[in-house]
């Protein structure tokens, strides 16, 4: 019984990791014909009503209840919120202006940069592989910093946005959707603000005269939310160790998605950082190995 629920864990986190790899690149590089900050915006709006629903529908309002009379834990996901808000901009401009290898890079390097802020933060011991990764990283990094009009600030603004982002979640023990809703919930009178601002200068592309249109941008919820519930089960199945694993299926996609599919420019530069990224990869993949 165990090893079918491991199994179905696998399958459950490679399908939310492909799902945000594969699927959710593609969609979100469709649709920035609309402009990145009204695709921000309603990935926003409609994120907090689909988790408003999921959190009904499977009976969590409890839990939503119980985080309210918390104010440490309102504060950190009000930081949080800003983080993923953040995240969600920068990783959407990234698309739309063919930069989805960069943003991959970011995605490669932020679990083996969490590893370094545990260590720092929390005092997580390193060993010998773990060490060389981070080591890999940094090497990585200065090697792009000396050739500067290759640095990829895509990249690293979205793997240390997300790795300060799950730095913060890990002080506080919320469910992954609750919080995503709390956080959502704080971004909402934002995003509603830029929506009013941008349907008053007439440059909405959400109309009822298009109803078409209003189904495919609707889809920034579903498409956020779904494989985030997959991967979120993968690790309640499988665990954290071959979840983190499978999580590498999101940047392999999108760096492949961004090179073959996009065309996008790959400099000699970046495929030298690239592969000193994938050697730190794979030593801190077998070391996830060899201690799961």
């Amino acid at each position: 019984m165990k090893i079918k629920n491991f199994n179905k864990g696998i399958m459950s986190s490679s399908l939310g990791s492909f799902w945000w790899g594969v699927f959710g690149t593609y969609y979100f590089q469709y649709i920035t014909f609309i402009g990145v900050f009204e695709v921000v915006v309603h990935r926003s709006i409609w994120t907090c009503f689909i988790l408003l629903f999921t959190t009904t529908f499977f009976k969590k309002w409890n839990l939503f209840k119980n985080i309210l009379f918390s104010k440490k834990n309102l504060f950190i996901l009000m930081l949080t919120s800003i983080l993923i808000f953040g995240n969600w901009t920068v990783w959407i401009y990234a698309v739309s202006t063919n930069q989805i290898i960069d943003a991959s890079f970011g995605y490669f390097i932020f679990p083996i940069i969490s590893v370094f802020f545990g260590y720092i933060f929390f005092n997580e011991k390193l060993n010998k592989k773990r060490i060389v990764s981070i080591s890999l990283v940094i090497i990585s990094t200065i090697y792009l910093l000396i050739n500067f009009s290759s640095l990829p600030w895509v990249g690293f603004s979205v793997a240390i946005m997300w790795s300060v982002y799950n730095l913060l979640r890990k002080k506080i023990n919320v469910e992954t959707d609750i919080g995503l809703l709390i956080e959502s919930l704080f971004i909402l009178p934002i995003a509603i603000i830029f929506f009013y601002f941008i349907f008053k200068s007439n440059q909405n592309d959400f109309s009822l005269s298009n109803p078409s249109l209003m189904a495919l941008i609707f889809l920034t919820g579903p498409m956020t939310v779904i494989p985030l519930f997959f991967y979120v089960k993968g690790v309640e199945l499988s665990g954290l160790g071959p979840s983190g694993m499978i999580f590498f299926i999101t940047p392999t996609g999108q760096f492949l998605l961004g090179l073959f599919y996009y065309n996008e420019e790959f400099s000699m530069n970046r495929l030298i950082s690239f592969i000193i990224i994938w050697i730190a990869v794979s030593i801190y993949l077998k070391d996830l190995y060899e201690n799961t």
